[in-house]
């Protein structure tokens, strides 16, 4: 059987990092749900900015703009438009599971990640100008977006937690996610339908790691140590992943939780993102196999959606050696590396190198439309 249909045994979900106009209207998408059993899609400025690059799909929408129309709106105009025509192929994916995937998501301008106000703001630009039920707004889970997250789950904003790679954060956002839907609890709104994931960066973390346990082993002259810290390459992203899976199963399996499940309320899932691997010394299917689990979602590039198709070998691995992974975290303080400030780092980081993505996109966006004129 197909690997990837086989992930559905296990209860997660695999969804696609990638989206182009190109790859839309020549039936890419709906292949990927009639053969392989895709259940989703993300977006991000970087995969929009290569999808205009590479097609020739834009150039009509390009042209048929005024003039003086500012770039921003225009590239909103180009997203939109790609994003409704995803959901609507998602769309009987959506039905035929009640609401609980069929999801595409479009993440709001890097440039409001330091203000809750206008997250907020965009978030609902976003949700209206879309106007599809199963579209979920991407928001980077800084301090200001904690508070954004909040707010529009409470007014029934479908929302994707991204650049998320430190447990502690990710707690808040659990907190930020209940507080919300208790909120629309308190209108007397359907819980029923609003869905959300906490995406977890994963080889972010390893490749960010690694770097510091190769300067800590050019370091030392004692075989011991270096022999600790080189156990520790390519092992910290995934023991997150296991320990944040745990505190999910604990965190939705409270009292607090209870009571919103009661009337409907539907689990915060974890997403697996950032997956395709990036050494080539490890396993190119790595943050799949090994993140295995029920309620969680994968969102894979193109090339590792084939990789696994053609060598994934699922399990249930997300509960493996879960003693191990605290091991790993543990191991990791001792020889001086904060996997905190790690990600902290990573999720500045990560915002930074989307704002400059999104520059990259208006920039390509203003040559396109100059070229066609």
């Amino acid at each position: 059987m197909n690997p990837l249909k086989k992930l559905n045994e296990h209860g997660q979900s695999f969804w696609l990092d990638f989206l182009s106009r190109g790859f839309l209207e020549s039936g890419g998408l709906q292949k990927l749900i009639d053969e392989d059993g895709l259940k989703g899609v993300t977006s991000n400025p970087s995969i929009f900015e290569k999808a205009i690059v590479d097609s020739k799909a834009y150039q009509a929408q390009i042209t048929a703009a005024p003039t003086d129309l500012p770039i921003m709106t225009l590239y909103e105009q180009l997203a939109i438009s790609d994003i409704q025509q995803a959901a609507d192929t998602l769309r009987p994916v959506y039905d035929a599971l009640d609401g609980r995937d069929g999801f595409v998501s479009l993440e709001v301008s890097p440039s409001v990640a330091a203000s809750t106000d206008a997250t907020i703001a965009e978030g609902r630009f976003l949700w209206k100008s879309v106007d599809r039920e199963n579209l979920m707004v991407k928001v980077p889970a800084t301090t200001a977006g904690l508070s954004a997250i909040r707010q529009l789950t409470s007014e029934g904003i479908n929302v994707n937690v991204t650049l998320l790679f430190s447990q502690h954060v990710y707690e808040q956002v659990v907190e930020a996610y209940l507080a919300g839907l208790e909120s629309l609890a308190r209108e007397t709104r359907d819980l029923s339908r609003i869905a959300s994931v906490a995406s977890f960066f994963v080889s972010r973390i390893d490749s960010e790691i690694d770097k510091l346990l190769m300067i800590e082993i050019e370091r030392t002259g004692n075989p011991d140590r270096r022999k600790t810290l080189e156990s520790l390459k390519g092992k910290v992203a995934i023991a997150n992943a296991k320990l944040a899976y745990r505190r999910y199963k604990d965190l939705f399996a409270s009292a607090r939780w209870q009571a919103l499940s009661e009337k409907g309320a539907r689990t915060q899932r974890l997403l697996w993102a950032s997956t395709s691997t990036k050494n080539a010394n490890y396993p190119d299917v790595l943050y799949v196999d090994e993140l295995i689990g029920a309620d969680t979602v994968n969102t894979m590039p193109l090339k590792t959606i084939d990789a696994y198709r053609d060598h994934g070998a699922p399990r249930n691995s997300l509960e493996e050696n879960v003693t191990d992974a605290e091991a790993t975290l543990k191991t990791l303080d001792e020889v001086g590396i904060s996997l905190e400030s790690v990600a902290a780092k990573l999720l500045s980081d990560g915002v930074r190198s989307f704002a400059g993505s999104f520059a990259t996109l208006l920039g390509t966006i203003d040559s396109e439309r100059k070229a066609q004129r």
